[in-house]
């Protein structure tokens, strides 16, 4: 990327740009559009002309304000689709955008870094919120003490392998409402044992997708795993689904399920609010019961 040979180029007054933008979604799936009338290739992506795809002005700042701006587009079964656009596999999916000389694509500035925000469809277009890198700010951070574990299962606090032999497994559907769904056997897991866990499609045209286990249930031979929300994309019987199991935060658990106590974020010894009303007293019980 030669910003000093860009500047040089507008400088002459005469001038040959064009503004690129990829997305690459959650699951790596990458796209690239560009406003010129020819591809253009760099960084090894193809950026697509007469995609449709433009944007507005980007709003720039020197505090820690939000940069923003907008795409508009149409949809397209060539590159992005109203059925993907419902199914979320947008949704925070990474944006960068580049002003490019478009005779001498290495000569470019990369102009806006962030994500996509709100997304609304109709009339067989989109139009997408690009939200900045300081969007990030606005993030609430910090640690909270409580009794509960404060990590996501196998994250670095965690430290779980959740690929460890038990935890995960990989099972064709047999019937699923997009919410529900059921299977036969998984009989060397105990009930409840996927609850909190998580649900993510393998194969079929749901490729990718997934969500948060609500219940998890096994009963004469079938087990049946509801989710919070509905997959938005076609799930057929036959189709894998990776199953990991989940974990409910209590110390209890993670020590006699997980058997990773030591990695354990929570404070389960912490006093309760009864502790800030306490008074000498010989009573050792402090429960709320008969002091008789």
């Amino acid at each position: 990327m030669r910003v000093e040979a860009l500047d040089l180029h507008l400088k002459t007054g005469t001038t040959g740009v064009s503004r690129c933008w990829r997305v690459t979604r959650a699951d790596g799936v990458a796209y690239g559009f560009t406003d010129h009338d020819c591809d253009l290739a760099f960084e090894g992506t193809i950026f697509k002309a007469n995609s449709g795809l433009s944007a507005a002005a980007l709003s720039q700042t020197t505090g820690l304000s939000v940069d923003n701006t907008e795409a508009v587009g149409a949809l397209s079964d060539a590159s992005i689709t109203e059925a993907d656009i419902f199914a979320g596999r947008f949704d925070g999916a990474q944006v960068e955008a580049w002003l490019v000389q478009w005779s001498e694509p290495d000569n470019r500035v990369l102009q806006f870094r962030g994500s996509l925000g709100e997304i609304t469809r109709a009339n067989g277009a989109f139009s997408a919120e690009l939200r900045g890198l300081a969007e990030r700010m606005n993030v609430p951070a910090g640690r909270v003490y409580q009794r509960t574990c404060q990590a996501v299962l196998g994250d670095a606090d965690c430290a779980f392998d959740l690929d460890a032999p038990g935890y995960v497994t990989e099972v064709p559907v047999t019937t699923t409402t997009g919410r529900v769904f059921t299977f036969n056997g998984l009989v060397n897991f105990e009930p409840r044992w996927f609850e909190r866990g998580r649900l993510r499609v393998l194969t079929g045209s749901a490729v990718g997708l997934s969500d948060a286990i609500k219940l998890d249930r096994f009963s004469d031979g079938t087990r049946s795993v509801e989710l919070w929300d509905h997959l938005r994309a076609e799930i057929a019987p036959g189709d894998i689904v990776r199953l990991t199991a989940g974990c409910d935060k209590r110390m209890e658990t993670c020590r006699l399920k997980f058997a990773n106590l030591l990695n354990f974020q929570g404070f389960p010894d912490i006093p309760g609010e009864d502790w800030q009303v306490a008074h000498p007293t010989r009573l050792s019980s402090r429960n709320g019961g008969s002091r008789r």
